[in-house]
């Protein structure tokens, strides 16, 4: 089924469950950061009352909620109510999603990693394979729903030049209190250069299959709550390593055409390009008991098994994109396999005095895991090594609610026995959020060690330090809002991968300044918006980030034929010219390099935002400005943007 019979069959349907509603209010959040946290949806404290479904049908976005574990984790009593605004609906690639804090290869489906700072967010040794981590379901966003009705969420998206998502939501009560639910995820991309045409069999880039199932129960007197999920992710990517230059129709060399040949490849040999591939499936429970509303018990648990891989057959056509080869020069392959088993148990509980609230946690946590990698030594030759720990953490939590309902003051430790440690404090009111937070934690097992004929490391790296101070105004006058804002770190004993992909840590510290700014104007139906950052750091041949950083939207909403409410806007990005980290596929690492700039370029995609009754669709056009004020440009080294191109997408709410 081609995408014009697509737009038509969506189109019409929806045109059948046209009804008259009110025109939705601008709930967008501003981008972004400074210590911040975005919650999705709107909220209530309110618990669900009888529904009589036999005089008016009430089924809808106010009678299926959602909660989250970190809100039942810290007492608070919040359900959240399925978004039916239009804000945000074209961003639905990864890094839009992500405000474009995020840097890939160019393409859906590539590997990812944090334009700023990436502070590790638990003690305890990491696998370090966590480039395609944001494609998969996250633990801590799974929705636990309360549904009075089925609920199903149909959504479609097909992108520009074959970026294509499907997505399948649907949930259930079982009985008032137990709810069982799954999401389906399924998204394919294909390969921007380096093909023979529309029919090259190896034209498949990327590809993913996500699952997520879920279900939550809680006690007739909610004493007992449980929630667990399932986790599964398969996603695999030929690897192709950027973009050789291509060239003119006068034979002139041409480093920004889409004709180019990839610099890895098959070859003539007719080969499968190399592959690298992520599966992973994590199991997750949480579950608590009230025994007094000031003394609670609990218990969460995590089994994860891990699998990276990586394959390249034709080694001897590709061994210029490598470094030294140690061994067989004919093939490479690169297995590591990671388990976990996770347990934290620990006690808590909420102090009532007045409007005023105190919150308390105290915890032992466990974890028992093994990293086992296989590798080649030569064609059909292989080796392996086995990293096996067991790690204890000691921790505790405590909170301050003060009587406004607006202001709270948090305070985190947690130890790990032999190891490192981490502290956290934040303040929140109306007007100011500002924090402090330090951890001292492990390398990760691949930057300890890591074998192969191409890359061997085995290191003893110390602990590594990251201190982080944040704050950030809210300050509002009539129709403007401004939030200025400022995150300094201090990173110690650093580790990073140099200019030959290689593992390395730094003796001392460094530090990095960011200020920014996120801002909201509106008046009438017309919105500018958006967050703008300047970064400074004294030191830049470990960690690399674009100095000067911009995100920024306009907006005009409108109502057409008393049914159909439409956004219309322009979204415009720029990064500051700076050498970005390159990727290298065997260890699934971006690295730095030093010989080529990528960015500084202004990126304007145009959109279109409409919602007929519950369903919401976009239109949008990519890169609109491509080859308007300069020929092009490069998210990484070698790899270049999407080209200019047009998507379609719908997102169907069902409630019976």
């Amino acid at each position: 089924m081609n995408r014009s019979v697509l737009f038509l069959f969506f189109f019409i349907s929806l045109m059948f469950t046209v009804r008259a509603q009110q025109f939705p209010g601008t709930t967008q959040q501003l981008p972004g950061g400074f210590g911040q946290s975005n919650r999705p949806g709107s909220t209530s404290s309110a618990s669900f009352g009888g529904i009589d479904d036999t005089t008016k049908v009430i089924y809808g976005p106010k009678s299926t909620r959602y909660m989250l574990e970190e809100d039942i984790f810290n007492n608070r009593k919040k359900l959240y109510t399925m978004d039916t605004t239009m804000d945000n609906v074209h961003q639905f690639l990864y890094v839009q999603r992500s405000q474009n804090q995020f840097q890939d290869l160019g393409n859906l489906g590539t590997p990812m990693k944090d334009v700023f700072v990436s502070v590790p967010q638990q003690l305890g040794a990491q696998t370090g394979y966590s480039v395609f981590s944001p494609y998969a379901y996250q633990t801590m966003q799974v929705k636990y729903f309360d549904t009075k009705s089925p609920f199903t969420d149909m959504y479609l998206a097909l992108g520009g030049h074959n970026q294509n998502i499907l997505r399948f939501d649907f949930s259930q009560n079982i009985t008032p209190r137990w709810n069982v639910g799954f999401n389906l995820q399924r998204f394919t991309s294909q390969k921007q250069f380096g093909t023979s045409g529309a029919n090259d069999p190896t034209k498949l880039l990327a590809q993913n299959w996500g699952f997520l199932g879920h279900t939550n129960y809680r006690s007739k007197n909610d004493k007992y709550t449980l929630l667990l999920h399932f986790i599964n992710m398969h996603h695999t990517i030929s690897e192709q390593g950027g973009v050789l230059p291509g060239t003119n129709l006068d034979g002139t060399r041409n480093i920004y055409a889409y004709t180019g040949d990839a610099i890895l490849t098959g070859g003539a040999l007719n080969l499968p390009d190399p592959q690298g591939s992520d599966i992973r499936n994590d199991w997750h429970i949480y579950h608590q008991y009230v025994l007094d509303q000031g003394f609670q018990v609990y218990h969460r648990l995590d089994y994860n098994r891990h699998k990276n891989y990586f394959q390249d057959d034709t080694l001897a056509i590709n061994k210029t994109f490598y470094p030294a080869i140690l061994g067989d020069t004919s093939r490479i392959e690169q297995d590591a396999r990671f388990r976990l088993l996770e347990n934290q148990f620990g006690l808590k509980g909420v102090y009532k005095r007045g409007q005023s609230a105190f919150n308390y946690r105290a915890y032992l946590r466990s974890r028992v895991y093994g990293q086992y990698t296989r590798y080649n030594t030569a064609r059909t030759n292989y080796n392996e090594y086995e990293t096996r720990r067991v790690e204890t953490f000691l921790g505790g939590w405590l909170g301050y609610y003060f009587p406004d309902s607006l202001s709270q003051v948090t305070a985190e430790a947690e130890y790990q026995v032999g190891g490192g440690y981490r502290l956290q404090g934040q303040f929140e009111s109306k007007y100011l959020t500002a924090g402090y937070s330090s951890i001292f934690a492990n390398p990760t097992l691949l930057q300890e060690r890591f074998q192969s004929h191409i890359f061997f490391w085995r290191n003893n790296f110390s602990l590594r330090g990251y201190n982080h101070a944040y704050g950030k105004l809210n300050l509002r006058y009539k129709k403007l809002q401004l939030q200025p804002g400022l995150d300094y770190y201090l990173l110690s004993n650093y580790v990073y991968f140099d200019t030959a992909a290689v593992a390395r840590q730094l003796n001392g510290s460094f530090s990095v300044l960011r200020t920014g700014l996120g801002y909201r104007f509106e008046i009438g139906k017309f919105l500018a918006s958006g967050q703008a950052y300047y970064t400074v750091q004294s030191r830049r041949d470990a960690l690399r980030t674009p100095p000067f950083f911009m995100n920024a939207r306009f907006q005009y909403e409108l109502l057409y034929a008393k049914v159909l409410y439409i956004q219309v806007g322009i979204d415009l990005h720029y990064k500051s010219p700076y050498y970005a980290d390159a990727y290298m596929p065997v260890t699934q690492q971006f690295y730095i390099q030093n010989t080529k700039q990528v960015e500084g370029y202004v990126l304007a995609d145009v959109f279109a935002n409409l919602r007929v009754n519950r369903t919401r669709l976009f239109v949008k056009f990519s890169h609109v400005n491509q080859g308007v004020f300069q020929p092009g440009y490069f998210v990484a080294p070698d790899f270049l943007p999407m080209r200019r191109s047009f998507a379609f997408g719908v997102d169907w709410y069902l409630f019976d």
